[in-house]
């Protein structure tokens, strides 16, 4: 096999996420947590760029990132500031840089869910609802998984220790919309990068939440 064939686009772009993904995981568990911890934003901003990388550019598909973003970033402030979207929560600094107490990774996160449960829903059906509802179901079944471990890494923190019902309804209805745009304008992401960073994702922080479970970080 030549090296064009394996030096693609796609396969680098697996080959970083695996990695960066596979050594977080074992640098938490086994090495220096805290800094691995620290290296998250690196992992974000990565994951991120790949993603646009991957993704079929056009005037929608930017418009839609930038939605994401905005309303991502306005539904996290109105919620930290007022408990009114998700409950009661802060985040902590490992982030990073904070509008209105909100990191701006946070923002990005919603560009890269959204697009990734989107696309992996498109892979399944062609209904447009199904689709849409498919995409907020996989973002909900990954935030569940991060949830209990997001207080731990100090990622974010809510008031009562833990997130409610009211978290889970709130990421619904701010998903909704979103997953409908990104359906409606059907929006191609190249490869099966999606489905590789949501793996991996779901991994990461399954992994993490055994081992806090099983004796701590």
């Amino acid at each position: 096999m030549s090296n064009k064939v394996l030096l693609t686009k796609q396969n680098l772009s697996l080959f970083f996420i695996w990695l960066f993904h596979v050594s977080g995981i074992i640098g938490i568990i086994y090495s220096d947590a805290s800094w691995f911890i620290g290296a998250t934003p690196i992992n974000l901003l990565l994951s991120f760029l790949l993603l646009l990388i991957n993704t079929k550019l056009s005037k929608r598909a930017l418009i839609l990132f930038l939605s994401c973003f905005t309303v991502g970033m306005a539904a996290e402030i109105i919620g930290v500031r007022y408990g009114f979207i998700f409950g009661e929560y802060s985040y902590g600094a490992v982030l990073g840089i904070k509008f209105m107490e909100v990191p701006l990774l946070i923002g990005i996160n919603w560009c890269i869910l959204i697009f990734i449960t989107g696309s992996i829903a498109s892979f399944f059906t062609h209904s447009f609802w199904i689709k849409t509802l498919v995409g907020v179901g996989l973002m909900l079944s990954l935030d569940l998984v991060i949830e209990p471990v997001a207080p731990v890494l100090d990622f974010w923190t809510f008031a009562d220790g833990m997130a409610s019902l009211h978290n889970y309804v709130g990421w619904g209805l701010v998903a909704l919309p979103l997953q409908m745009i990104f359906h409606k304008w059907e929006i191609k992401i190249e490869g099966a990068y999606p489905f590789h960073l949501y793996v991996l994702q779901f991994l990461f922080f399954t992994l993490l939440l055994i081992k806090i479970n099983s004796v701590g970080i």
